[in-house]
């Protein structure tokens, strides 16, 4: 068993002080039990197209959320979002972007490349906190999957 199925959250972070912050919220509220956390745009599209290490992974076990930072080395946030929203096994996988852009561009691009919301994160490390809670709750908990 190679350990990915049934994954509840994929978050594709590369600043390591901002998965950690993210990490730790999910854990406290009992929400990052399933978690894969990749750090670039590259090993994100492995794991969600089951692919390189991730080639053991069944493609149908989807996340039930990806977190996704847009500002990431290798493959930027975008061209991962496009991907996974333009491929019919993984369209219906909720991506929440959550990065530092407030740029207009940014939000309009990720919408219509299929994002299913765009948070901008908050400086204030409580409120980062709270973000990544209700985000969590949300998700996983209230919103039913396909």
């Amino acid at each position: 068993m190679n350990g990915y199925n049934q994954i509840d959250i994929l978050l594709v972070e590369d600043n390591p002080n901002d998965a950690e912050l993210a990490i730790r919220a999910l854990r406290k509220y009992n929400l990052a039990n399933n978690l894969v956390h990749v750090s670039d745009g590259e090993e994100a599209l492995d794991f969600i197209f089951a692919r390189g290490k991730f080639a053991d992974r069944n493609i149908a076990d989807r996340p039930k959320m990806v977190l996704l930072d847009l500002k990431l080395p290798k493959i930027d946030g975008m061209e991962v979002l496009k991907a996974v929203k333009s491929d019919p096994r993984t369209a219906l996988i909720p991506v929440v972007v959550l990065t530092t852009s407030k740029e207009e561009s940014d939000v309009i691009m990720s919408y219509s490349l299929g994002a299913n919301s765009f948070i901008v994160k908050p400086v204030d490390f409580d409120k980062f906190i709270e973000a990544v809670r209700e985000l969590g709750y949300y998700w996983l908990l209230l919103n039913e999957h396909p």
